[in-house]
């Protein structure tokens, strides 16, 4: 009767596995490696390798982040004026409601991309057409008024 190989046989096996798997020897040379996962560096706790301030961020925005370096910027999300772009164009004026949808559209997608400061910009132009077709709408109203009270104010007078 044959005796079972001593525990962590290295070499030839004689139970037909190769050195390396099912747990004798050595493991795989790409064990214990770090795969696609998370990036060093990223949800880990404070002082526990934490990235030095400005890591991950892109340069030149004057972005400030919150405290410990990380989360939204301290105003909160950037507004994108999506619904009052939607009211001025069905009730105000037209084409100056669809530039007011169309800028936003782009202040989330910026944000989302990292580019803060093209999502304020966008964020500025949405409000002001918002603005510019409420205004609008508002003096072609004003104008209207004053043409139909002339009209009638002519038409009492005769």
């Amino acid at each position: 009767m044959t005796t079972p190989p001593p525990y962590g046989n290295q070499g030839q096996d004689p139970y037909g596995q190769q050195p390396g798997y099912g747990g004798y020897g050595t493991p795989p040379p790409d064990y214990g490696q770090q795969g696609y996962g998370q990036q060093p560096g990223y949800g880990q706790q404070p002082g526990y390798g934490t990235p030095p301030p400005g890591y991950g961020q892109p340069a030149g925005y004057g972005y400030q982040q919150g405290p410990g370096g990380f989360g939204p910027p301290p105003g909160g999300p950037i507004p994108n004026y999506l619904w009052q772009s939607i009211v001025v164009t069905l009730l105000c004026c037209l084409p100056a409601g669809i530039v007011a949808i169309v800028f936003s559209t782009r202040v989330q997608s910026r944000q989302a991309m990292g580019d803060i400061q093209g999502a304020l910009e966008a964020s500025k132009k949405a409000r002001t057409w918002c603005i510019v077709s409420a205004a609008s709408a508002l003096a072609v109203w004003v104008i209207y008024l004053i043409i139909w009270f002339a009209i009638i104010g002519a038409a009492l007078n005769d």
